[in-house]
């Protein structure tokens, strides 16, 4: 596969960090971004010094759209083309509906939802301009069955999820394709702060947890798969919990029944969950 000039957002995390370092080692041109520049440099300097001018760094907030314009439109005009764009930025806080506030509500459809549709917005705009491209959102199995305890991320990813999947039928016909990921639970800081909310007991309730490597490895059999004009609209990670999650989807009366069953096994698995390092 000849060098891609790739657009990623939450390098710092977990996942960005783990498929920023392999995309690099496969000769891609790349920008990161993150709110906090400070830290992404902090992160970054090892790769920095190593892959020299095939790394840039940016902040960009992902709230903003006028930062989105500026960002993928500074990118594509350096690098000559915007091949693939990456949405990884995401948060989540736990709650019960009744305990949540303004604030919260806000804070997850604004990063989660707005966020990833300002980059898919300004991104189709750009490709569409060219002529090819490939945006890859994460969503989640939480954004293709409601999860009670973090509805206010399940709704976010829902909205992540709904627009990738309109939005793919929109550009087809404009070469630019557009894959939303769903994964399971993965093991990192995300995974961990939910160790200690009950609410988010539903989230430990998988067979096992997957890495930021099986997700890393994931987002570039998709890069591979969109080269070749064949990447899926959606793909769920692992494919046996995708399963699970859209026949609850399809049958709200029985994930009721299935969710508390799990929710049994998820509370037993959290409270046997250590955070690595």
């Amino acid at each position: 596969m000849s060098s891609l000039s790739i657009f990623m957002t939450g390098a710092a995390g977990g996942v960005g960090r783990v498929l920023a370092r392999e995309l690099l080692e496969a000769g891609h041109r790349l920008m990161v971004t993150d709110r906090d520049l400070k830290q992404l440099k902090s992160f970054y300097a090892e790769a920095a010094e190593a892959f020299g001018d095939a790394l840039s760094l940016q902040r960009m907030d992902v709230t903003s759209y006028s930062s989105w314009k500026k960002a993928l439109e500074s990118f594509a005009k350096k690098s000559g083309s915007l091949d693939v764009v990456l949405n990884i930025a995401g948060l989540l806080k736990p709650g019960y509906s009744y305990a949540v506030d303004g604030a919260a509500i806000d804070m997850h459809m604004d990063v989660n939802a707005k966020g990833t549709m300002y980059g898919i917005a300004v991104a189709s705009s750009i490709m569409k301009d060219q002529g090819h491209g490939h945006i890859i959102s994460i969503s989640s199995l939480a954004g293709v069955a409601p999860i009670p305890g973090i509805s206010l991320y399940s709704a976010s990813k829902f909205a992540v999820r709904g627009y990738s999947l309109a939005v793919a039928q929109e550009m087809a016909e404009h070469n630019v394709q557009l894959t939303v990921l769903c994964p399971d639970a993965i093991r990192t800081p995300m995974l961990d702060l939910q160790k200690d909310y009950e609410e988010a007991a539903l989230t430990f309730s998988g067979s096992r947890f997957l890495t930021p490597d099986d997700v890393s490895t994931e987002i570039q059999n998709l890069i591979v798969q969109g080269q070749q004009g064949k990447a899926p609209v959606e793909k769920t990670l692992p494919g046996s919990r995708g399963l699970l999650a859209k026949i609850a989807s399809f049958a709200p009366a029985t994930n009721m029944r299935i969710a508390g069953m799990l929710r049994k096994k998820g509370l037993k698995k959290q409270r046997q969950y250590r955070p690595e390092g």
